[in-house]
């Protein structure tokens, strides 16, 4: 499936290539990217027509609806600068 948000200079989308079992491959705004499965490992079991329904959100950002997922476009160009946190607070976990 494939996105598409046009404005008065150009076009820009995004849009899903290829699904393998290390991770996905990405189109967006005419650069492609491999998104690992290590490095975003709540994509892995996703169903397939979610991991499809990709679209642009404003000019900078991708976003997954099904999934509740989005990225900025620049942690795809720059992975290195945003390192996968989980950061654990009172909510996160209930006593029995």
């Amino acid at each position: 499936m494939q996105t598409t948000l046009k404005n008065n200079f150009d076009s820009t989308s995004a849009s899903v290539l290829m699904i393998n079992a290390q991770g996905i491959m990405l189109s967006v705004c005419g650069q492609d990217y491999f998104l690992s499965y290590n490095r975003l490992p709540w994509m892995q079991d996703a169903p397939i027509r979610s991991v499809l329904n990709v679209r642009m959100s404003g000019s900078d950002a991708i976003v997954w609806p099904d999934l509740d997922v989005d990225l900025e476009i620049e942690s795809l160009r720059h992975p290195e600068r945003y390192p996968l946190v989980i950061k654990r607070n009172a909510l996160d976990s209930v006593e029995r």
